[in-house]
């Protein structure tokens, strides 16, 4: 019995429309970063870890929007196999990816932006341009090694209560599942606690060279544009470890929450989660300062058109 509830049809309309938004702000990042390319022929180190990070936002956002839409129109589609176990593990995939690529990034500026005199810091200051692209594969590869273990988990699960139970009440609460569904939210947390590790290494090496940069220039009355560049960057760097952490709690509590269906909880922990990419793509918008202007020239664009309809 699929009888859609309000609460359903609440959840599919309140996650659909945030990620739209999200879908739209990240394809705008995607489209602006590629008619750059196009017109200079090459790629900085910034723009790899943005085109990357853009990219897994949309497609993880899509497909939040189809399944959010198709498990309140036709839910029997995610009892079919293997529908199930592929949206489980492509979610995984760029879930996964996501995340690392928002670690990389962190520290990436926290790498260009930060100075240190020790030996290692500085060899990474000089090659984090070649080291880059092979962060980039490493978080593809690590993605997808994840993506294939959840799918021969949620396969064997599936194959495992297809004769003991409906299908209906596959993804209901339960030990057997819950014992099957143990080790994708062990591996998933430990994943998100290594992300989170490396984000909150970056934010304190970052904060603590800010400080010691300020403190100097204060000591000779002197300040320059780096000063504002650090204060700028910082400001970035900790809004994005806040959301961060936001996020990082919304994802623990949505391994405990999974199973519990029409709880008014799991739906506010799933609308922060949505809001993560959204927010932090603006983030990453506003701090950058090509995108920043592009979209400053393309909003009145959007006003002007929508005045004349």
């Amino acid at each position: 019995n699929f009888n859609v509830t309000s609460y359903d049809v609440m959840a599919m309309v309140v996650i659909t429309l945030q990620a739209f938004a999200g879908m739209w702000i990240n394809a705008f990042i995607v489209s602006v970063l590629c008619i750059a390319w196009v017109k200079k022929k090459s790629f900085n180190s910034n723009e790899k870890i943005l085109l990357s990070l853009g990219c897994s936002r949309f497609w993880y956002l899509c497909l939040v929007c189809v399944y959010s839409f198709f498990s309140v129109i036709y839910p029997r589609c995610f009892y079919v196999h293997p529908i199930p176990q592929l949206f489980v593990a492509i979610q995984s995939f760029l879930n996964s990816h996501n995340l690392w690529v928002s670690a990389c990034l962190c520290v990436f500026y926290c790498i260009k932006i930060a100075n240190f005199r020790h030996i290692f810091f500085i060899y990474l200051k000089i090659k984090i341009d070649r080291i880059v692209p092979w962060l980039l594969l490493g978080s593809v590869l690590l993605s997808l090694a994840i993506c294939i273990l959840v799918y021969k988990i949620t396969d064997e699960a599936y194959c495992n209560n297809l004769n003991s139970t409906t299908l209906e009440n596959f993804w209901k609460p339960g030990n057997r599942i819950d014992e099957h569904f143990f080790p994708i939210y062990f591996i998933s947390g430990l994943g998100l606690a290594t992300a989170f590790t490396a984000v909150i290494f970056s934010a304190s090496l970052l904060l603590f060279s800010l400080w010691r940069h300020k403190r100097k220039m204060q000591t000779n009355s002197v300040k320059n544009l780096s000063m504002d560049a650090h204060i700028k960057a910082m400001k970035s760097i900790l809004f994005f470890f806040f959301i961060y952490s936001i996020n990082f709690t919304c994802l623990l509590l949505t391994l405990i929450y999974a199973m519990k269906k029409e709880n008014p909880v799991t739906l506010l922990i799933f609308v922060f989660h949505y809001a993560f990419p959204v927010v932090h793509s603006l983030i990453l918008i506003f701090s950058n300062p090509k995108l920043e202007k592009t979209l400053l020239r393309t909003l009145p664009c959007l006003k002007c058109k929508v005045c004349m309809r």
